[in-house]
């Protein structure tokens, strides 16, 4: 278990480290990685019971990044727990790379879940823990989710199903950043109206029996406390729900609250301000 100061430490790096890697790759998404970095530093460092050095131990937690898009950022984190060496990051988006621009399950050992069409991360989560349910295992399944990609009605499908067969061992993560690839109109950010302005999919989840609680995504003791406590109450057969309230790009000063980060590839005077901004020294520092 890391201490609080070393899971922000590790947050300042691997925000840097995802800035490089598009960099240099010359594409991938920057808002949404960054607005989920604590939340994949908490579980891959404190909250998962996983073995990097045997990736696909039968009993090990499963984790499901079901915004596929942000997978840099995913890469990044399963690099910093050592799945595979920091070097292999050059290799992001490129033929015949591990680590592509959506996760690929059949390329890279450790990944539970080829994702990249928004919507249906959850439904493989639930057939994964409905499965352990019915074999009497007794690790538990999460799955993050984007606040964009729950305006597909197979999310919803998805929700009812994990009631219906009380899946008591499913968690999922809401990454509540607010904000989509075009922003929305009226907050001076974008050009769309937000189809889901009037709606409040924390009453939706509770609606259909999912416990619901409530962090700040990137608050470190929010977010294991609510995991924590999701495991302890999987007996009870009520799946959770963490909705939690993130900034999409969070932790620079000029991808905070930006639509236009969604996805843009960093300039190398960006990457030497995000260097400056986050403390990143020494061999960790630009190549």
């Amino acid at each position: 278990m890391k201490a609080y100061a070393d899971l922000e430490a590790l947050a300042r790096k691997g925000r840097y480290l995802v800035l490089k890697t598009v960099h240099h790759s010359g594409a991938g998404h920057i808002g949404g990685p960054l607005s989920a970095m604590e939340m994949l530093i908490a579980l891959y460092f404190n909250v998962l019971n996983i073995r990097p050095e045997d990736p696909l131990w039968e009993d090990r937690d499963r984790f499901i990044l079901s915004k596929g898009h942000s997978a840099i950022g995913l890469y990044v984190v399963m690099a910093l727990r050592g799945y595979f060496p920091l070097e292999e990051l050059a290799t992001f988006d490129k033929g015949n790379s591990r680590l592509q621009g959506h996760p690929d399950m059949t390329r890279l050992p450790g990944l539970d879940a080829s994702t990249g069409s928004l919507g249906q991360g959850l439904s493989f989560g639930v057939g994964i823990a409905l499965g352990a349910k019915l074999k009497g295992k007794t690790f538990h399944t999460f799955v993050m989710l984007g606040d964009g990609e729950i305006q597909e009605g197979m999310v919803w499908e998805a929700v009812n199903t994990a009631r219906k067969y009380r899946l008591g061992n499913l968690t999922a993560l809401l990454d509540w950043n607010g904000l989509q690839q075009y922003g929305w109109r009226g907050q001076g950010r974008g050009d769309r109206r937000d189809p889901w302005d009037d709606a409040d999919p924390r009453q939706i989840f509770q609606a259909f029996g999912w416990r619901v609680r409530e962090i700040d995504g990137h608050a470190f003791d929010q977010i294991i406390a609510a995991c924590t406590e999701a495991r302890a109450a999987a007996a009870e057969g009520v799946p959770t729900v963490i909705v939690a309230h993130t900034i999409k790009g969070k932790g620079l000063s000029f991808t905070e609250g930006k639509h236009a980060w969604h996805s843009k590839v960093p300039t190398r005077e960006e990457l030497e301000q995000a260097r400056k901004e986050l403390g990143i020294e020494g061999e960790e520092a630009l190549a």
